[in-house]
């Protein structure tokens, strides 16, 4: 199994540095966009609908958003056009609000697995809670990381992937080695508090080493390093967040598209949860210094 996994991740880290560095936005954006409705009909699994037809309908529904989202700009240029309200092309960074739900959920899902984690396992919500929910904030992992890339220079994103990346290796060999306390054993046995301090740290020593190379200011390392710990510990939660998910469907994996990880989602579930927090982050730390 670990072999699996050094294998698939040996295949997809250099595919995600090209994609990074050489596709255009759009590009990138497009390929997101198949990744995560590929999240999406893994969710509709976890969320226990069983339809194929309500899966497309449900992948469909989420394209709407974001075709909206991306042709934003343009969409508000029609508009103006129609109405002769050319103020509303002022609007435009008024996208930028959509980081505030995006970054208190997960906050909320941290705080509330903190507070009684196996407590999730017994919440009944309905089918169409769950798709909403899953939806929402897969469309916010998708919009984000294209802003990302498209307000940031690419080694910023580049960051992003090798936090969680180094956060998730510095977990699991110091789990290994010294973990006891579990983080939240009705969940996710296997995850320890000692496992969660190597990840912090692991982000502590990846913002160092970022701001130094590129030369940020004293202060703005004090806030890019604890930036790059509270997007570490959201993403850790984040984690959590999809394990009782998965928990609460009764099923180990979300899918088996890549051999030792399961599914896109079980790779991706940490990633989902640090994206808006870290691109409202970067947003906040570029505004204060502007």
């Amino acid at each position: 199994m670990l072999l699996q996994r050094v294998i698939t991740a040996s295949v997809l880290a250099p595919l995600v540095v090209l994609a990074i560095f050489m596709l255009p936005h759009a590009y990138f954006s497009l390929i997101w966009a198949f990744v995560i409705l590929i999240a999406a009909w893994e969710w509709a699994n976890l969320a226990d609908l069983k339809s194929v037809i309500g899966k497309i309908l449900f992948l469909l529904v989420l394209l709407i958003p974001m075709v909206l989202l991306y042709f934003w700009t343009q969409f508000l240029e029609v508009l103006a056009q129609l109405t002769n309200w050319t103020e509303i092309r002022e609007y435009s960074g008024v996208i930028e609000l959509l980081m505030i739900p995006a970054v208190l959920f997960w906050f909320w899902a941290m705080l509330r697995i903190r507070k009684g984690g196996s407590e999730l396992l017994k919440l009944k919500a309905s089918l169409s809670k769950k798709l909403l929910v899953g939806g929402l904030i897969l469309v916010a992992a998708w919009f984000f990381l294209s802003r990302l890339m498209v307000m940031e220079e690419p080694e910023m994103t580049l960051y992003l992937f090798l936090l969680i990346w180094a956060a998730d290796i510095a977990a699991y060999f110091a789990g290994k080695k010294f973990g006891i306390t579990k983080l939240a054993i009705g969940i996710s046995p296997g995850k320890t508090l000692e496992g969660m301090y190597g990840a912090l740290a692991a982000a502590v020593v990846m913002g160092l080493c970022f701001t130094l190379y590129f030369g940020f200011s004293v202060l703005s390392i004090i806030d890019f390093v604890l930036l790059s710990v509270i997007t570490v510990l959201v993403s850790i939660y984040g984690d959590l967040f999809f394990s009782a998910a998965k928990r609460i469907r009764g099923v180990k994996d979300t899918g088996t598209i890549l051999p030792g990880h399961g599914g896109l989602l079980d790779r991706l579930d940490s990633l989902i949860a640090a994206i808006p927090v870290f691109y409202a982050g970067v947003w906040f730390i570029r505004w204060m210094y502007s």
